[in-house]
């Protein structure tokens, strides 16, 4: 770490933000605006703290295709605090056209055609990824708008686990380098196989000529993936990552950890920011909600977390039923009553929790009740008592049932494990083909299970189309490359055969003409023509009258041939057939009538 008074034009300034998701509940009344406040908040704290630059650790939209409303209320946001005068401080050393995703092949303040004073860098995450035939998404569009820059894309193709490279942005500021690593997210199964593959995620790092010289790199990974503590099931582990990396920045967990946390064994820090608005009412989004400022100085650094003032305040309770005195199972009133105090309480809480001058909210509210062994209450009708105190009236309850108590019901009603809506809902493609020992040729699983994903959970009509025809694509050009290679083969075969049918026929040509040699002294075949015959006669007189009489004996065993019993004599259909050819076309009359043209 370093002192405040060390700071100068060698430190690197970045704040850190994670999960936006602007246009979340764009419909609701009361939320609608919930993210473009806390966004344009975000914006006015990296102009505030003059930053550098601000980083987007992944879903900045809840949606790959957002409304338009949504769209233009980004947009104006980005162009009122990213469009001005102030210089850009560092420079973008790396291969621009490798690492950054567009068209240009650039950072967008090189560009001299905009104004470009807070550059914003992003990676996407799991619900504003690129799909589509073109793999696109909304971060595409506002990168050609030349408002961000989007970092981090990749192409896995269809053909096995996949493989990808990823090239890193470098950045220095006076004496500090920096390798700003992005990956965008995949599905966690596909990565976490990736990476147990070797040589399937390749890191490109710098090169380095001569060691003296070099520079000390600090080495920032941005990713957006389930993390094995919140989620073990198909989660990353921190131990899969690589180990050069100094500084890792988490997206997609909502939680906010944003204390960095060394990785015993690794040698780099986690840092988990957590997300800016609460989208799901659980426990791990009650915790108040930071940014995270970065001040990077060579090879050290140091972290202060911003707490936001315009999130909505949100208040989370657990209650047991069976633990609370003044509730009494076969009496539904007394439930009712017990709850409504403890919905009462917390939103006294949070307007005692409020900040001073700043403008009231309504607060979120969500209480998880476990009510086994009680008589269940219309969670519907119990948030009617609250439309105009609270934000999310018709979910404030959270009705469940312990686990045993659960399980007791199923085996009393014989429900299976397999008509479980749970098990059910968790159901993949990968799952389905290896019960069903099906074995996919041309289609490949993970792609077909992100096809799936994307056209049931964001609505994209041409998912499956753009995953056929690129494994359709990719299955001609192996179907091509194999027949070349069997039709090179095969000529070589032929060339082998013609070889050994030119000996065989040089082998066969000498015996007929010794055979022909040996056979000159046979008599000829008789004929029914009485002069070839009469020809044949003599020459066998002239060949027998050396040899004596012996000749007229062997001519008279001779078996003789009748030419004219070759000749098919033609028969009533064969006319028929001459005299159809003889006829005239015919061509179709009016009313069907036929005419006949010569």
């Amino acid at each position: 770490m370093f002192s405040r008074e060390e700071k100068g034009d060698n430190t690197l300034r970045i704040l850190v933000a994670t999960d936006c998701h602007l246009g979340y509940l764009e419909k609701d009344e009361v939320r609608r605006f919930d993210s473009f406040d806390t966004f344009e908040e975000i914006c006015s704290l990296a102009v505030k703290n003059k930053v550098d630059f601000l980083l987007l650790c992944g879903n900045l939209f809840h949606e790959n295709k957002p409304s338009n409303s949504t769209l233009v209320k980004a947009i104006e946001i980005l162009r009122r605090y990213c469009m001005n005068d102030c210089p850009v401080q560092f420079q973008v050393i790396s291969d621009q056209a490798a690492s950054l995703q567009n068209r240009f092949g650039q950072v967008n303040y090189e560009d001299p055609n905009y104004n470009i004073g807070l550059l914003v860098f992003t990676i996407h995450g799991n619900q504003d990824d690129p799909t589509g035939v073109d793999n696109l998404s909304v971060n595409d569009i506002l990168t050609a708008g030349n408002l961000l820059n989007y970092f981090g894309k990749t192409d896995l193709g269809c053909t096995g686990v996949g493989k990808v490279t990823i090239y890193p942005v470098f950045i220095r500021k006076g004496e500090t380098y920096i390798a700003l690593y992005g990956l965008g997210n995949i599905k966690d199964g596909r990565l976490k196989r990736m990476l147990h593959e070797p040589d399937a995620v390749n890191w490109m790092q710098p090169e380095i000529q001569d060691e003296t010289l070099a520079p000390d790199w600090f080495n920032i990974l941005v990713l957006h993936q389930k993390r094995t503590r919140g989620s073990p099931r198909d989660a990353i582990s921190e131990f899969l990552l690589p180990r050069f990396v100094d500084l890792v920045i988490w997206g997609h967990e909502h939680e906010c950890l944003i204390d960095p946390q060394e990785v015993p064994g690794m040698g780099f820090h986690i840092t988990q920011p957590g997300s800016s608005i609460a989208t799901s009412l659980i426990n791990a989004e009650a915790k108040p909600k930071h940014v995270l400022l970065l001040e990077i100085k060579g090879r050290e650094y140091r972290s202060t977390k911003i707490p936001l003032q315009s999130v909505r305040p949100f208040e989370y309770a657990e209650v047991v039923l069976e633990d609370q005195i003044d509730v009494d199972p076969r009496d539904e009133a007394t439930i009712r009553e017990h709850l409504h105090k403890v919905v009462n309480n917390l939103i006294e809480k949070s307007r005692q929790g409020a900040p001073t001058g700043s403008k009231p909210m309504l607060p979120l509210v969500r209480i998880k009740v476990d009510y086994t062994g009680y008589s269940m209450i219309n969670s519907k009708q119990f948030g009617q008592h609250y439309v105009g105190k609270v934000a999310n009236p018709q979910d404030i309850l959270l009705l469940t049932r312990s686990r045993q108590r659960h399980q007791t019901m199923q085996e009393s009603c014989n429900i299976s494990e397999e008509l479980c809506p749970n098990d059910l809902n968790q159901v993949t493609v990968e799952a389905l083909i290896a019960d069903s020992n099906l074995k996919l040729e041309i289609l490949s699983v993970d792609e077909l299970n992100s096809a799936v994903n994307n056209f049931v959970k964001e609505d994209d009509k041409t998912a499956f189309h753009a995953c056929v025809q690129q494994n359709i694509e990719e299955a001609i050009e192996k179907e091509s490359q194999s027949k070349s290679k069997e039709r090179t083969s095969s000529q070589n075969l032929q060339t082998d055969t013609v070889i050994v049918f030119e000996k065989q026929k040089c082998s066969t040509t000498t015996e007929e003409e010794q055979q022909t040699i040996d056979s000159d002294d046979d008599e000829p075949i008789e004929s029914s023509d009485p002069e070839e015959s009469g020809s044949q006669q003599a020459g066998k007189k002239r060949r027998a009258a050396p040899g004596g009489g012996g000749g007229s004996a062997a001519a008279g065993g001779r078996r003789k041939t009748d030419l004219a019993s070759f000749q098919r004599v033609p028969t009533k259909e064969d006319d028929a057939d001459t005299a159809k050819k003889r006829r005239a076309p015919v061509a179709a009359g009016r009313y069907g009538a036929v005419i006949r043209r010569n």
